[in-house]
């Protein structure tokens, strides 16, 4: 794709609306958040080669809001992640999910996970770093966000990411990672996973994980959790032992409301303990 071409898809490329196709139907235990008190809608975040669209909540009225960067799953920045950003700001936090998959394709108009996946596997690491970079510059800058204190949490793919960012920006206070996927093959694109960067971690993360979740097998988990044991980050992790992957997305049938719950609740006990 030519340079020109490309900067003007990306300035030009717009947020899902609604829910991800192949996540259809939604569930009638989905979550909904209203934006009283808030402001929400989408943004446009500058990044080296043009622009990203992003989901943004913050309170009304205030400033200097605690920055939470929300990491979407493999189904993009969709209606359950703007939902998440917005829960967030109705607790005081100004809460960004950028839109990490734009460059690469539109996974929301896709109605299989075997279309996704592919468009999914091109997005490089470097890319969504850099991205995030981009995206806490703007919350600084442009949203008043509080620099010092800054907070991401992601869900299955983005559970990965988070682990990631941590080890990428050491100005991070604290992560919550949801069921990302910990082991793997490197690739050129995804040179490194969770487990290759545990012990020189210093962010401290949380890492909740489902004991019957099928694709990432507890044996992994135990390898992160022994891993982090070597680092000075004071991570933790936390398995539920009957819960499933994606036991936080309550538009779909894998969600388990109580394990929900009670992630949630160590979710924002994390980030008060580490200055969130």
């Amino acid at each position: 794709m030519q340079e020109v071409t490309r900067r003007k898809f990306i300035a030009t490329a717009s947020l899902a609306t609604g829910f991800a196709l192949a996540v259809q139907p939604i569930s009638a235990e989905a979550i909904t958040t209203d934006a009283k008190g808030l402001v929400a809608g989408a943004v446009k975040i500058p990044v080296k080669d043009g622009e990203i669209p992003a989901y943004r909540a913050a309170p009304a009225t205030g400033e200097n809001f605690p920055i939470v960067l929300v990491i979407q799953e493999i189904f993009g920045v969709h209606e359950h992640i703007k939902d998440i950003t917005r829960r967030f700001a109705h607790l005081g936090y100004l809460a960004i999910a950028p839109e990490l998959f734009v460059r690469q394709g539109d996974v929301s108009k896709l109605s299989s996970i075997d279309e996704i996946r592919p468009i999914v596997a091109k997005v490089p690491d470097a890319q969504v770093l850099s991205d995030l970079d981009a995206t806490v510059n703007w919350a600084k800058k442009s949203a008043k966000g509080n620099g010092n204190k800054l907070g991401i949490t992601g869900f299955c793919w983005g559970g990965r990411i988070t682990w990631l960012y941590a080890a990428h920006n050491p100005h991070v206070k604290a992560g919550v990672a949801w069921y990302g996927r910990l082991v793997g093959d490197a690739t050129e694109l995804q040179p490194k996973y969770p487990i290759d960067i545990a012990s020189a971690l210093t962010v401290p993360i949380l890492g909740l994980y489902g004991g019957k979740d099928t694709g990432i097998p507890v044996d992994t988990v135990e390898q992160m959790r022994d891993r982090l044991k070597s680092s000075s980050s004071k991570s933790e992790i936390i398995v539920y032992p009957d819960a499933p992957h994606a036991f936080f997305a309550d538009y779909r049938p894998s969600y388990r409301e109580k394990e929900a719950k009670e992630g949630w609740k160590h979710l924002l006990a994390w980030f008060k303990e580490h200055g969130v």
